[in-house]
């Protein structure tokens, strides 16, 4: 791992850990994952929040500024408000995305769950998800939360991150291990 990136995750640690007590404490870890969701939906969605965060351009009081309208514009609760606020005065709120991925852990440690990133070729239905979900918890031994993303260049397939783990059984993986076969052949 990088220096940077370690850095980034030990921040989004600390800040995730007080915001993750603060919420069990007063009950409100539903609030909190409605919350991290809502964010990530964001951050995967707007190029503009992806780079108010990440950019040195903006000074503390437009991030402050900016940060506070986008939290009122989604509606997010007063404590995770809080925390966006802190974070943008502190100048630290390029490590949302770590935060993110470290309450998203949390929270599924806490319910007994586990997360799984699914890339697939195009977006799964309902029935799909339910059905991936049903046959990964059955193999996980908990139960699994799926976060679905759409990866086009996967061609067909899919594929399944649960921690460490990777299962890769996209058409693009298929071709790729058969144009090796063949510079090995040939």
């Amino acid at each position: 791992m990088s220096e940077p990136a370690s850095i980034s995750t030990g921040i989004a640690s600390r800040y995730a850990s007080a915001m993750f007590d603060l919420s069990r404490e007063t009950g409100a870890l539903a609030t909190l994952e409605s919350d991290v969701d809502a964010l990530d939906a964001a951050l995967r969605e707007s190029a503009d929040l992806r780079d108010l965060i990440s950019s040195p351009l903006y000074s503390r009081e437009e991030q402050g500024a900016a940060i506070s309208a986008v939290v009122a514009k989604m509606g997010l609760s007063q404590s995770f408000a809080n925390l966006m606020s802190l974070m943008a005065s502190k100048r630290r709120l390029f490590v949302l995305p770590q935060l993110v991925t470290t309450l998203r852990g949390m929270i599924a440690s806490e319910k007994g769950e586990v997360t799984a990133e699914v890339s697939s070729a195009k977006a799964l239905t309902k029935t799909q998800t339910e059905k991936l979900a049903k046959t990964l918890s059955a193999s996980a031994g908990k139960t699994v939360k799926i976060i679905a993303a759409v990866d086009e260049s996967l061609i067909g397939g899919l594929v399944v991150k649960i921690g460490s783990q990777m299962i890769d059984t996209s058409i693009r993986a298929k071709l790729m291990a058969l144009q090796n076969t063949m510079k090995e052949v040939g």
